[in-house]
């Protein structure tokens, strides 16, 4: 005959788990009195100690997923804010940019006539031609400098020029400057730190989740099963909002500015919350069971529970995300990348699935981060933004870098339907800075399912109507590592042309529309970065012409690297009015000093000046901590730096 202790046992697990599935709590517990003559199909216990904590601790995990339910509308009122912040921002650009380009068609004939008198033009003619009289470059010299740029002061002796340019509000500097400033790399692990105003967001995003996951738990260890409860439930819940951060093609940059290049730091962010909410969710679980469960809820012995198959599929939706985030790590995909790419893949399906199976209430959010997902990949990269071409295969100077180069006649007629509107492939053109995904399905079965991004070195092409091209010329840098760009290279040694698939175009106009809000514009590049820079300032002095400085800096590495951009289209920008400057090698001169480039301009500059930076962590860093010491001491500048890597 069974004991009573083990039927109770039975009873209150089996109340427990219909309680957790229903998310109610369930009546039987309020309809509990005192046995009958009768005998009942299962007995249950009347000890009221026993009831009370049962019903406590159900009411206490229910309670929190009723709270848990607010949290996706904390986030839409935050996306709503800066939705609201960046039409205000885009509205003042647009403002500022009719007056700097409002005699841009004056500017555009002068332009040609500059640009065709090509044997008697010189920097200082063309300049004037195109932007505000007089010329900075006979101010502003760049030297080199023997030591390690992030081991000098910032601006070095050169800060005194900006103390006679302090204006407005001194507090309002200092705090947009603190914001601005990006950390030294994190010691041991060698970690680049983003700025401070990301970070200072990140740990607001945290906050938000630490509250939720916190708010109106008893801290009591007799109750511990619900702490380890609400870190499944904050799993949950952050779901959907990690695959929509992840999405190439989202609604985020339509509300916010920025692509998802931009906010991929979030979605990473997202996936390493959500792998510590799983361990702690498992972990809890685990110690709940072995030492805090009052005996006569622990049920079979411990065996028999961590081989339950309820508990397996929470095993295996655990260690799916966990690797899921070690595979992520930046060291695991610059190693093995194509390895990241396959594995992204396996281990998301596997998750999900173990997720679905494991956990009831997490269904509907399985299914959103599913149509994420799917429309995603499926339906908008493969269907509506992907283009095959036969491309051309150059291998440059320095022996490890590819140009690959294609064109094509541009669609001048659109089919009709509303699905017209976001069907467009890198047939129709790109934007300045914009990256495509390229698959050479050639190079064998393996390399065909995988897609790897690289920018648009060349020229986009012009947006102006009366300017509209029907021929397009694309150029991607690709710089060989292991792998992919490795097989690409032998392929080119033996083949001048390939046959590839590209996915794009992708990016984002926040640059290009800071800087032509700007009076003057500062554009630089370490090595391959001049793929995003050189667009930009083409863009800027052939389709948007205005009264504006345009400036552009190339530190290159060694003299091959300067074949990665023709000498004529340089010297075109020169003609065009761009002051350009391309110090020597930094394997022979050693670094320039890019943060005393940027305070004499700081210094010498009228009105707002932008800069946009593309290169190495170390370039990118010094270039915007000095323009965060600018700020500080009262210089309008405007900064956007582009990251290598993903």
């Amino acid at each position: 005959m069974m004991s009573v202790d083990r039927v109770d046992r039975e009873w209150a697990l089996e109340l427990f788990k219909e309680s957790l599935r229903t998310s109610r709590l369930s009546f039987v517990l309020d309809e509990v009195s005192t046995f009958s003559n009768e005998a009942p199909v299962r007995e249950i216990p009347t000890d009221p100690e026993s009831l009370q904590y049962l019903r406590n601790l159900i009411t206490y995990i229910l309670d929190g997923r009723t709270i848990i339910f607010t949290y996706n509308i904390a986030l839409l009122v935050l996306l709503v804010l800066f939705a609201l912040f960046h039409l205000g921002e885009r509205l003042s650009e647009r403002s500022k940019w009719r007056i700097i380009e409002q005699d841009s068609a004056t500017a555009l004939e002068r332009l040609r006539k500059a640009a065709d008198d090509s044997e008697t033009a010189n920097e200082a003619d063309s300049s004037s031609s195109s932007t505000l009289e007089g010329s900075l470059s006979s101010q502003i010299t760049l030297k080199a400098v023997e030591a390690d740029i992030e081991r000098q002061p910032l601006l070095g002796t050169r800060r005194h020029v900006l103390a006679s340019k302090r204006s407005g509000n001194r507090l309002v500097n200092s705090l947009t400057s603190l914001l601005m400033y990006q950390p030294r790399p994190i010691p041991i692990i060698n970690r680049t730190s983003p700025s401070n105003g990301t970070s200072l967001f990140v740990l607001a995003f945290l906050g938000l989740n630490i509250f939720y996951h916190l708010y109106q738990l008893p801290f009591d260890l007799k109750y511990f099963f619900a702490f380890a409860d609400r870190a499944g439930i904050i799993f949950m819940v952050n779901l959907p909002l990690l695959y929509l951060l992840a999405a190439k093609n989202q609604p985020l940059k339509l509300l916010t500015g920025r692509s998802y290049e931009a906010l991929n730091i979030y979605h990473r962010r997202v996936g390493e919350l959500m792998c510590f909410e799983a361990l702690v969710h498992f972990a809890g679980m685990l110690i709940w069971r072995l030492f805090l469960s009052p005996s006569w809820l622990k049920g079979n012995d411990f065996y028999s529970y961590i081989t339950h198959p309820l508990i397996l599929l929470g095993i295996g939706a655990f260690v799916s995300y966990e690797l899921l985030y070690f595979t992520s790590l930046g060291s695991f995909r610059e190693r093995w990348y194509e390895l990241f790419l396959a594995s992204h893949v396996i281990l998301q399906i596997a998750a999900l699935a173990f997720l679905w199976l494991h956990f009831f209430t997490s269904r509907p959010y399985i299914c959103a981060s599913l149509v994420i997902f799917l429309a995603d990949r499926l339906v908008w990269r493969l269907w509506m933004k992907s283009a095959n071409f036969t491309a051309d295969l150059t291998v440059l100077e320095d022996e490890q870098t590819l140009l690959l180069s294609a064109d094509w006649d541009i669609p001048t007629t659109k089919g009709r339907g509303p699905l017209n509107l976001v069907k467009q492939s890198i047939r129709h053109g790109w934007h300045p800075a914009d990256h495509v995904f390229i698959s050479v399905p050639i190079l064998g079965r393996t390399h065909a399912l995988q897609a790897h991004p690289f920018t648009i070195a060349s020229a986009a092409p012009a947006s102006d109507p009366a300017l509209l091209p029907s021929h397009a010329w694309l150029s991607l840098l690709i710089r060989v590592q292991s792998g992919f760009t490795s097989n690409l290279l032998d392929h080119a040694r033996s083949n001048s042309r390939v046959a590839v698939r590209l996915d794009g175009p992708y990016g984002s106009r926040d640059p290009l529309n800071m800087l032509r809000s700007c009076e003057n514009a500062v554009l630089i590049a370490g090595g391959s970065g001049i793929a995003v820079v050189f667009p930009l300032a083409w863009d800027l002095v052939t389709s948007h012409l205005g009264k504006r400085q345009v400036h552009l800096i190339w530190v290159t590495h060694s003299r091959a690297q300067r074949s990665w951009m023709a000498e004529d289209r340089i010297d075109d920008l020169k003609k065009f009015g761009v002051h350009v400057a391309i110090p020597e090698p930094t394997n022979e001169a050693g670094r320039p000093d890019i943060p005393g480039y940027i305070a004499d301009l700081a210094a010498v500059s009228e009105g707002t000046v932008g800069f946009v930076v593309s290169g190495p962590d170390g370039l990118n860093r010094s270039a915007r901590n000095a323009c965060a010491e600018a700020v500080r001491a009262g210089a309008d500048i405007q900064l956007r730096v582009e990251k290598f890597g993903w």
